[in-house]
C-alpha cells in the first residue's frame, strides 16, 4: 500500500490524465478520415494506436514544437492511408486541443489532493496550447512544467529533471501520477520518483494514445476519484 503521508506535491500528467484527449483526438481524426473516405478502413484503437506510434515518432530527435508535432500526426496518417491532408485539415488537430475536456472526475479530484498536497502538471505540450487547458483543471496548479520550457518530450528525463529543479524538493517526497507507462511510469521512477498509473479507459484498453510499453507502477487507479479517496486514507 502506496504511504501517502511521505509525499509534499503530486505532479501530473496532462492529456490523458486529466484531459480527455482521446475523445478529442477521435472527433478530430474521425472528421480527417470521412473526408478521404479512409474512416471504415480503421476501426477506434487502432487510431489510437497509429496516433501513439506516429506521435511517439514525431517527438523522437531535435526537439520541435508540439504543434508541429500534431501536425506531422496528421500527415502521417495520410501517408498510411493514402491521401493527402489539406493545410486546414493539418492544422486542425493542434487547433482542436483548445476543446478537449477534463475527465469529469479531473476537477473535484484536483480540489481535494490540492487541499492535502502541492500540485503540479508535467506535459508534453506547448505553453501556449497549455494556456487554452489550464482554466478548465480549477486553478490548482502550483508548478507548470512543459516539453516547451524543457526542450524535450517525455520519457525523456530532461524534462523530469527541470521538473525536480523547479519543485525543489527530493525525488522521494513527490508522487508522478500519468496515463502512460511509457512516458511517465518509466522515466518518473528512474529518478527515483513513486508513481500512479491512471488506467483511464480506452478503446485501445490499457494503452490508450500512446506507445505500449511495460512497467510496474507503485500504485494503480482507473480515475483521479480513485486517486483521491486512497490518498484519503
Amino acid at each position: 500500500m502506496l504511504d501517502f503521508s511521505r509525499f509534499e506535491i503530486l505532479t501530473f500528467d496532462c492529456y490523458g490524465t486529466l484531459i480527455n484527449w482521446e475523445e478529442g483526438i477521435l472527433g478530430c481524426l474521425h472528421r480527417i478520415l470521412a473526408a478521404h473516405r479512409t474512416n471504415k478502413e480503421i476501426d477506434d484503437a487502432m487510431i489510437l494506436k497509429l496516433y501513439g506510434d506516429f506521435e511517439a515518432s514525431a517527438e523522437a530527435g531535435e526537439y520541435r514544437p508540439y504543434r508541429e508535432v500534431l501536425q506531422s500526426v496528421v500527415r502521417q496518417f495520410g501517408k498510411r492511408l493514402g491521401f493527402i491532408p489539406t493545410n486546414e485539415e493539418v492544422r486542425s488537430l493542434p487547433e482542436s486541443l483548445r476543446d478537449w475536456k477534463p475527465w469529469p472526475d479531473t476537477v473535484a479530484a484536483l480540489q481535494l489532493l490540492h487541499s492535502r498536497f502541492r500540485l503540479a502538471v508535467i506535459s508534453n505540450v506547448d505553453d501556449d496550447l497549455f494556456a487554452t487547458t489550464r482554466p478548465q483543471l480549477g486553478g490548482k496548479l502550483d508548478h507548470v512544467i512543459t516539453a516547451q520550457q524543457a526542450g524535450a518530450y517525455k520519457p525523456s528525463l530532461k524534462i523530469f529533471e527541470l521538473a525536480l529543479s523547479r519543485i525543489g524538493i527530493p525525488a522521494n517526497r513527490i508522487l508522478h501520477v500519468g496515463q502512460s507507462i511509457y512516458h511517465d511510469v518509466i522515466p518518473a521512477q528512474s529518478l527515483g520518483l513513486a508513481t500512479v498509473w491512471v488506467n483511464r479507459p480506452s478503446p485501445q484498453a490499457g494503452v490508450g494514445a500512446v506507445k505500449s510499453a511495460k512497467g510496474r507502477p507503485d500504485l494503480e487507479v482507473s480515475s483521479l476519484a480513485d486517486l483521491a479517496a486512497a490518498s484519503a486514507g
